[in-house]
């Protein structure tokens, strides 16, 4: 059993975030071995928030269907739904993340512009 939506997300943040942990890297990549296509391949190779949020929400359409189509009585389904969760788990940190990270922004224009009435320039 593995998560390979959840493994592909953390390689594709520590593209974003600039993550160099090559011991996590190696473990998630021996994780994904065999998997890497589709919105997988594209998590782990996203290189901006708008990606991986795409993608995840690919990745997620993917595992619902999933789901759907699994047999309750099937020994993977409760794990499955269990991935599914935690998928939909990680969507919303990453939509925390945008968010939290464009009030960073906002905050630094704020600054950027409270500076300039403290201390104008002249042109």
């Amino acid at each position: 059993m593995s998560c390979h939506e959840i493994e592909a997300l953390r390689l594709g943040l520590m593209n974003v975030l600039g993550v160099g942990d090559q011991h996590a890297r190696d473990h998630a990549e021996k994780e994904l071995e065999g998997h890497l296509e589709g919105p997988i391949e594209a998590l782990v190779e996203a290189e901006s928030l708008t990606a991986i949020e795409r993608h995840l929400d690919a990745a997620l359409v993917d595992l619902e269907e999933e789901v759907a189509e699994m047999d309750r009585d099937d020994p993977e389904y409760d794990y499955t739904r269990g991935r599914l969760l935690e998928v939909r788990n990680a969507e919303r940190a990453i939509k925390r993340l945008r968010v939290q990270s464009e009030s960073i922004v906002d905050g630094l224009g704020e600054a950027h512009d409270t500076l300039h009435e403290i201390f104008p320039t002249e042109e």
